[in-house]
């Protein structure tokens, strides 16, 4: 299994408008290439807000082959939209993790 997360410092004049447009627009969108098999939207505890909130959204997809199909089709476009819509008013970085399952 593979794990993307995109974790994002959102500003706070902002931030209202962005929470309810990730929950109703953007992750939605996501979920509709029909790629991840699961998703978390996480707010990051014990971190100075003063300048922004942090969050961690995370997808959850099979294979490395199905998250290159995802970059290769969906990434630039879905990005690209949040860029323009919150153009100055974030930073965010991506992190790709392999997932092994522990059995117990």
């Amino acid at each position: 299994m593979i794990l993307y997360n995109v974790t994002i410092k959102i500003a706070n004049e902002v931030h209202d408008d962005w929470l309810n447009w990730m929950k109703t627009i953007h992750i939605p969108d996501v979920l509709n290439t029909k790629l991840f098999l699961e998703n978390r939207l996480c707010r990051l505890l014990g971190e100075d807000e003063q300048e922004g909130v942090t969050y961690a959204i995370q997808y959850l997809c099979k294979d490395m082959t199905t998250f290159q199909q995802y970059q290769t089709h969906f990434a630039k476009s879905l990005q690209e939209e949040h860029t323009q819509r919150y153009k100055n008013k974030y930073v965010a970085f991506r992190t790709l993790l392999e997932v092994n399952q522990i059995s117990q």
